[in-house]
């Protein structure tokens, strides 16, 4: 009787928390909807598009490329932490107009087809550039630029190592297609902030798998 009971409370014990880890995590998928678009951890992919009129309004030149305050701030101290270890980062790209979103995306349709594409480039108005939380960064040579190789050059490897102490996170990671909706780009940085990027490198997870949001590998 003793054992059954034992068994009873134990099975009880793990239905209670599965069910109260149910609405947490529902509670977390919903806060991500609803946040602002200012926020520095709404999401922004192939299912989540920004608003048709939306310009953040708090950007800055961090030294080559516009970027909002926050993140700006963050990018410039990282590059310049990297650099004091001779490790040169350079920017590549910043925030991005929806216009501007629009020709890029055209250029790649044009080169690879639409599937192609879309694995390589957001659409206007889905794109993390557009926000002025994203960076883009190489090496000043310019080696690997846009590659997946850059994952081996100093300056991805320093930025893989390092990036989120500054609050940025690899958006891309490989082996994450399927939720994210991109290929790899181990040189496509996104600001959440510094204890957010904390938490999400040490789960292992991306940023749609941390907030609760479903993946989103296509329009």
């Amino acid at each position: 009787m003793a054992a059954l009971l034992c068994a009873c409370l134990v099975v009880s014990l793990a239905v209670l928390a599965h069910l109260s880890a149910e609405p947490q995590a529902a509670d977390a998928a919903v806060a991500a909807v609803s946040e602002p678009p200012d926020s520095l951890t709404h999401v922004v992919n192939k299912t989540r598009p920004l608003a048709a009129d939306y310009v953040p309004q708090d950007l800055v030149d961090a030294g080559g490329l516009l970027l909002r305050s926050e993140a700006a701030e963050a990018y410039v101290r990282m590059v310049a932490d990297a650099a004091a270890e001779d490790v040169p980062i350079v920017p590549v790209s910043g925030y991005r107009s929806r216009e501007e979103q629009a020709r890029l995306h055209a250029s790649y349709t044009e080169q690879y087809g639409q599937e192609g594409a879309d694995s390589l480039s957001a659409r206007p108005g889905y794109s993390e550039h557009e926000t002025g939380l994203a960076v883009d960064i190489g090496n000043p040579d310019g080696a690997c630029a846009l590659e997946t190789c850059f994952d081996g050059t100093a300056a991805g490897i320093w930025a893989a190592a390092n990036a989120h102490r500054y609050g940025y996170l690899i958006r891309y990671p490989a082996g994450a297609e399927h939720l994210t909706g991109y290929a790899y780009e181990p040189w496509h940085l996104r600001y959440v902030g510094p204890g957010t990027a904390a938490e999400i490198v040490a789960s292992g997870v991306t940023l749609e798998e941390f907030l609760g949001l479903p993946a989103a590998p296509g329009y």
